[in-house]
């Protein structure tokens, strides 16, 4: 009698809502720099825009490089505790105090402030990508079921949801965005101290309830040959670069919104603190929408439904697009119907990304979650970064006028023209860019169902098993699994 595949039964509760309150971290990583770095560079700093605009893209930048090496790294990495969680906990013990530093700048002349800022975001980026990478490649090694993956990325989703609506909210508000005011650099300090904290929460809840979980992929230790061979092999993930290419630009897309919602707040709409009823808007919407995802999903196929939520997004995008003309009850109505389709956005791409990730694992046997997973997050770092790149170069075009703190200037029609542009019709385009990129991913479920078996026939077929051992045995002549320490394989 055939027995039930490792990791095909449902997973405790415990996991799949442990490995959720991660996403407190990336939600509000992914919100609160998106959101106010880029404002906290020429508003309260005194910044140029379009200098502003380049020192928030450069240092997440150098996560494209970063985040495929950490993958990969931790691909290879052997450790009691499995491969991913000693990176976790390295992100988690040091991005947090990089976080808050950043948003402590010191009284600096414009150009050592901002280079100050600069390489603090650097170095908080690179202790987030400790954290990231090896976390969103969980769920690919904790369960062999597809559907499964889509629960749990719905825990990891609608906590992100309550992240972006918390950080997004209480952020301008700590920082003392009030209706007449953009915020003082001692908020802003505070401010940095309080999310730190969050994050630091978020990651080591993640770390902790994710402790003695089984490995599901039945696969050997790391991909061989260097980073750049593995990446030459990941190309062969055809499903893999079309998913990747769509939501890079989708992250760009919401990139543009994160940065030019504080301006549309503050100069299209005329209240700093409606920031907050914008991400009300946006958030409360997606985690009611969530659960209609995944019905959706499971009923149509995940990539039917992603492609729907992003129709939705984008209608919301035009509506937002068209702010000037409409009644200000439209547009937050535009920024609802958006977040409807973020849910969707957020948490199908992720389940087809660990789906990607497992036909290869099924194909290949190798471990290279890591390597898939470094460069979906450096991807989606790249996105979120282009995005306030954008943004900022659009305000530059548009004639806007930086200032500090405590002088405010009125700003020209051109440089509101811009700010709509860069919230709502950029946006727009960006996701029906995506469209076609997003239909050219072909993984159906069956075909990874079939897959799976045929991996399954493998693994039970003594010769096979044999061969795998050597393999194996090659791969780990010092057989250094359960060292305390973490060690990295050489390639």
């Amino acid at each position: 009698m055939d027995q039930p595949r490792p990791g095909s039964a449902a997973l405790r509760a415990r996991v799949r809502i442990g490995y959720g309150l991660g996403s407190f971290a990336t939600g509000t990583f992914g919100t609160v720099p998106g959101l106010m770095l880029l404002y906290y560079l020429t508003d309260i700093l005194g910044v140029a825009a379009g200098i502003a605009g380049l020192l928030v893209f450069l240092p997440k930048a150098w996560d494209v490089a970063l985040n495929p090496w950490i993958g990969s790294l931790s691909d290879r990495t052997r450790h009691r505790w499995g491969p991913r969680r000693p990176w976790m906990l390295a992100g988690a013990l040091t991005m947090p105090v990089c976080f808050a530093a950043m948003f402590a700048a010191p009284d600096l002349e414009r150009g050592w402030a901002a280079g100050y800022v600069a390489v603090l975001f650097l170095l908080t980026a690179t202790g987030y990508a400790c954290f990231q990478v090896p976390y969103v490649a969980l769920p690919a090694e904790l369960t062999a079921d597809p559907d499964e993956r889509a629960r749990v990325m719905s825990w990891r989703v609608a906590f992100l949801g309550a992240a972006i609506l918390l950080s997004g909210a209480v952020a301008p508000l700590i920082a003392g965005s009030t209706a007449d005011s953009p915020g003082t650099p001692g908020g802003y300090r505070l401010m940095g101290v309080v999310i730190g904290a969050l994050l630091c929460a978020g990651m080591l809840a993640a770390f902790a309830a994710t402790a003695r979980t089984p490995d599901v992929l039945r696969t050997t230790t790391g991909a061989p040959g260097g980073l750049v061979a593995q990446l030459r092999a990941a190309r062969s993930n055809r499903p893999f670069l079309w998913l990747l290419a769509a939501f890079v630009v989708q992250a760009a897309a919401t990139g543009l919104m994160l940065a030019g919602a504080q301006y549309f707040a503050t100069y299209i709409l005329g209240r700093p603190a409606a920031t907050t009823l914008l991400f009300a808007c946006l958030i409360v919407p997606s985690l009611l929408a969530m659960p209609l995802w995944l019905a959706a999903g499971r009923r149509t196929g995940k990539r039917a439904a992603a492609v729907a939520a992003s129709c939705c997004f984008l209608a919301g995008a035009v509506l937002a697009s068209l702010a000037r003309e409409l009644p200000e009850v439209a547009v937050y109505g535009g920024v609802a119907l958006a977040g409807v389709g973020y849910a969707g956005m957020q948490m199908l791409p992720m389940a087809m990304l660990g789906d990607a990730v497992a036909a290869d694992a099924y194909t290949g046997r190798r471990r290279r979650a890591g390597l898939f997973t470094g460069l979906w997050t450096a991807g989606e770092t790249l996105g979120l970064a282009v995005g306030p790149g954008l943004f900022g170069l659009v305000l530059s075009i548009g004639g806007f006028v930086s200032s500090d703190a405590t002088h405010r200037v009125d700003q020209p029609g051109s440089a509101l023209t811009a700010i709509v542009v860069g919230f709502g019709a950029l946006p727009a385009l960006l996701l029906l860019v995506s469209l076609p990129l997003l239909g050219r991913y072909r993984l159906p479920e069956a075909e990874l169902v079939r897959l799976r078996e045929e991996s399954a026939a493998r693994d039970d077929d003594p010769d096979d098993l044999d061969n795998r051992d050597d393999r194996d045995d090659r791969d780990d002549p010092d057989n250094r699994g359960d060292l305390s320490v973490p060690t990295v394989e050489q390639p």
